[in-house]
This record gives structure tokens, C-alpha cells and sequence, in this order.
């Protein structure tokens, strides 16, 4: 697969938003975006009207650089949440925010999705109390994530914990600081997860 080694502060240019992939310079005044909102390259600050196609095509683009996963692997969530009974819309955004890299990120244990995944790949988490380096597992309502016992003093992890605060913890999720550990109680809502995205509009782009 494909992976992106740039700036990820272009990507956010490109998009026109923060998309929050670089942690704590996403929250100061070094963001790209806050000193630069258009996009990158010679022509960004001349780029005319987009059609309807290239409107969805960006939304598509801008929720699959959210959340950090390339192209085949965010289409395959889009055919699964297509299958399930309801909005395919807002069960294609569940999907992606039951991963177990994005939970690792929303209960504050790194300060991006990159750092989360990579955390998670060198055997720092446990899934109800079992080992967990695959930063794709789908987690269910009622299961534990814990930071294993000897990954406790990463500075990278406890630092992320202190700037919690600042991001927030979702409704969908419980965290005990001091135990290292967090609990993904239930399936978020569409209102719950306050996403600023049009997922309508990828559905719209898939359904072609």
C-alpha cells in the first residue's frame, strides 16, 4: 500500500481544515492552516469552483486522511457499512471510530492517530487484558483498553494524558487516568462523534 511521507501540515492545507494530525502544534499558532488557509502549490490561492464530483471527491479525501487509511482499506469500511441495516452514512463514521488506533487517540493515550498506530503496532495496548498490535481491531461496547504494565512511563503516553483536556474525552468512552486504562461503553451516535465532515457526500461518491 501506498503511504504518504510529507508534510501531513499540507494535507491539512489541501483540505482547507485542521484535521488535527500533528497533536499539540495543531492547537498553537504554528498550525499551517491558521497561517495559511488555502491550498499548497502554485495555483492554491487560485483554484476555481469545484464540481459536484470534485466536491465529493475532496470530502472522501478529507475524512480518509482523518482518520489515516488508504484508499482500499477506507472503501472496504464503506462496503461493510453499506451492508448493515441503517444509515450507511453514520455506519461507515462508527466503523472508523470503533478502530482500535482511533480509541487509542480519542482516550487521550497519543496525540495523534499516526502516533496511536504506531504505538499500538509496538505492543503498547492490551484489549481486555490480551495483546493487541493490530491498530485495525474493531472494538465492541464493553471492552477495556489498557496501556500494557510495562509502557506506563513512555513519556510520549503520559504527556498525551495531560492534554486531554484540551481535546476532550467523547461521550461514547470512559477513561481511568490513573489506572491507565479506558472503557468503550457504547456505539457513538452521529451527533455524538461532531465530526465536520458531509459523509452524505461519500456515499454519494461510492454509489457511482
Amino acid at each position: 500500500m501506498a503511504r504518504y511521507t510529507g508534510s501531513v501540515c499540507r494535507l491539512c492545507r489541501r483540505e482547507t481544515m485542521k484535521l488535527y494530525l500533528k497533536g499539540d502544534r495543531c492547537y498553537s499558532d504554528k498550525c499551517a492552516v491558521e497561517r495559511r488557509n488555502y491550498p499548497p502549490g502554485q495555483h492554491g490561492q487560485g483554484r476555481g469552483k469545484l464540481s459536484n464530483y470534485g466536491t465529493q471527491l475532496r470530502e472522501k479525501q478529507r475524512i480518509r486522511r482523518i482518520y489515516g487509511l488508504g484508499e482500499k482499506q477506507f472503501r472496504d469500511y464503506f462496503k461493510e457499512a453499506d451492508r448493515q441495516k441503517g444509515v450507511t452514512g453514520t455506519n461507515f463514521l462508527v466503523l472508523l471510530e470503533r478502530r482500535l488506533d482511533n480509541t487509542v487517540y480519542r482516550l487521550g493515550f497519543a496525540n495523534s492517530r499516526a502516533e496511536a498506530r504506531q504505538l499500538v503496532r509496538h505492543d503498547h495496548f492490551r484489549v481486555n487484558g490480551k495483546k493487541a498490535n493490530i491498530p485495525s481491531i474493531l472494538l465492541r461496547p464493553g471492552d477495556k483498553i489498557s496501556v500494557a504494565e510495562s509502557s506506563r512511563q513512555i513519556g510520549a503516553i503520559n504527556d498525551s494524558l495531560e492534554a486531554l483536556p484540551r481535546r476532550g474525552l467523547p461521550p461514547w468512552l470512559d477513561l481511568d487516568k490513573a489506572a491507565y486504562e479506558g472503557v468503550f461503553k457504547i456505539l457513538p451516535t452521529r451527533e455524538e462523534m461532531n465530526l465536520p465532515v458531509q459523509e452524505q457526500l461519500v456515499v454519494e461518491f461510492y454509489s457511482k
